[in-house]
């Protein structure tokens, strides 16, 4: 049988234990979160997302656009199922099967990278990066960045 008393003294631990809870939290995220690694060359995947690596570059919509205009660049639809593409795409490529023998040769070519959120590119650039490339450009947010940004898309007639 539980008296008044015994509620109220429940309440209180339960306050306590979670005002203990919220400072250990406030601490941890005032301490920088200890135990992750937060320096600027951290990576993703052994893939160095360090501003000094020319190899990747993340960009917004309006720099995507400029790389878009690169003379030499080759414009990279990774995302699958096709779900429409950005004008002057030159290949539709799963970013889970990226075909080498497909790719230029030339590994200093711009390779100007998007998929439909973000996701899917960001597996194809640690690929692309693997196999040796070394100018990257990554839509930011993908295809809902460029929309978003009041960019169409297009897409395949049947």
């Amino acid at each position: 049988m539980t008296t008044p008393q015994s509620t109220e003294q429940s309440g209180k631990l339960l306050v306590a234990a979670l005002a203990v809870v919220a400072a250990g939290t406030i601490l941890y995220f005032a301490l920088g979160m200890p135990g992750m690694d937060h320096g600027s060359n951290s990576s993703m995947d052994g893939m160095d997302m360090s501003s000094d690596n020319p190899t990747h570059r993340l960009v917004d919509p309006a720099q995507f656009a400029t790389a878009l205009g690169q003379p030499d660049a080759v414009v990279i639809n990774v995302h699958v199922p096709y779900d429409g593409e950005i004008a002057g795409t030159d290949l539709f490529m799963p970013f889970d099967q990226i075909d080498s023998d497909a790719l230029p040769a030339d590994r200093a070519t711009p390779l100007v990278v998007y998929c439909r959120s973000g996701s899917m590119s960001e597996e194809a650039v640690v690929t692309l990066a693997a196999l040796g490339y070394t100018n990257i450009v990554e839509l930011a947010g993908g295809m809902n960045a460029w929309e978003a940004n009041g960019q169409a898309l297009t897409f395949a007639t049947p």
